[in-house]
């Protein structure tokens, strides 16, 4: 692990497989009466969101205060951003207020590379979603859900699993953070899209590309379907909604023709009744609710590997008491 998070490259196998590991034993906290860890007791973690994200920015304050960290919630909305702040003088007021980690979402594709890179805070930077570029967390909890359904072994990841991922590519940086990390995990990935919203460049990608979801269905161990994001759309992609449905959206029919131990994904939140209809999405098949749990527990784990080790003040990650965790506190001082 490095001192930040920016993308699902920045991680190698063994980098991604200790995330895993680390929030299955997170995952077991939450099982717990008192769901709290001291380890980050005395930190300052801000979610600073120049986007609306309910879901992202709550995962991550749950993970941080379950960390026992403080946490800040910056939103721009009603904020100096909206008066026409910098990024960097928000930047240079967080560290004046002593942040030690900041989770930015950003309309713009490169703004948590430009914090982390520019030496205007000291702590850690976690991307939480910047443009169309990447959503890492995003895909390590996918990662996470996937080995658990299709695996259920820790220490192992997703060697010849094949992934099927469906649907707004061209806007999706899940999309674009699930390729790499599925991919340097073992993963075989396919994108399947309407030819109006597979990227340009995709060839250059650890993937394959389809223009037929009936064609795929039945080899794929997993079938992710994403969000058609109308909100950064400003052309005709395709047709009408129906006509999108019925060529790239998954219904019953096209569950039952994928393979019994076959899992359906979405990172949320849902157009039923385009990408997906209301039989699959509440079909146990359907993990978008674990997908959401699980997210707490890899957020934690990421805090935990940035942070945990590197204070010399606050209590050692080892006083948790929980099986396996001094190896985790060892692994995260010598990867900081």
């Amino acid at each position: 692990m490095k001192r930040h998070l920016i993308s699902a490259a920045d991680l190698t196998r063994d980098d991604a497989v200790l995330i895993l590991d680390t929030a299955e034993e997170m995952a077991r906290i939450a099982d717990r009466p008192i769901k709290k860890l001291p380890t980050l007791r005395g930190r300052t973690i801000v979610n600073l969101f120049f986007e609306d994200s309910t879901r992202t920015r709550i995962s991550f304050e749950a993970a941080a205060k379950r960390l026992s960290a403080d946490v800040i919630n910056f939103s721009a909305k009603g904020s100096s951003v909206s008066k026409g702040e910098s990024l960097k003088d928000t930047a240079l007021t967080l560290e004046a207020m002593g942040a030690d980690a900041v989770v930015i979402r950003h309309g713009d594709s490169g703004a948590p590379h430009r914090l982390a890179t520019s030496g205007w805070i000291g702590g850690s930077v976690v991307n939480a979603g910047d443009g169309t570029h990447e959503h890492p967390t995003q895909a390590l909890l996918d990662a996470f859900t996937l080995r658990r359904r299709l695996v259920g072994q820790e220490g192992t990841d997703l060697a010849g699993k094949r992934v099927t991922v469906v649907g707004d590519i061209l806007h999706s940086r899940v999309a674009r953070s699930d390729v790499r990390l599925l991919s340097t995990l073992g993963a075989h990935v396919t994108l399947v899209a309407p030819p109006t919203l597979v990227p340009y460049g995709v060839e250059s990608w650890p993937c394959e590309v389809s223009y037929d979801l009936d064609a795929v269905l039945d080899t794929s161990d997993a079938v992710m379907m994403l969000r058609v994001q109308r909100e950064r759309m400003n052309a005709a992609f395709f047709p009408t909604e129906r006509e999108y449905a019925r060529r790239y959206g998954l219904d019953g029919e096209r569950m039952a023709r994928m393979p019994e131990h076959a899992v359906v994904m979405h990172p949320g939140p849902m157009n039923r009744g385009m990408e997906i209809t209301a039989q699959v999405a509440d079909s146990p098949r359907c993990t978008a609710v674990e997908q959401v749990t699980n997210g707490v527990s890899i957020r934690m784990a990421v805090m935990y590997l940035l942070l945990g080790g590197s204070s010399p003040s606050g209590p050692s990650p080892s006083t948790t008491q929980e099986p396996g965790m001094q190896h985790r506190a060892g692994s995260s001082e010598e990867n900081n």
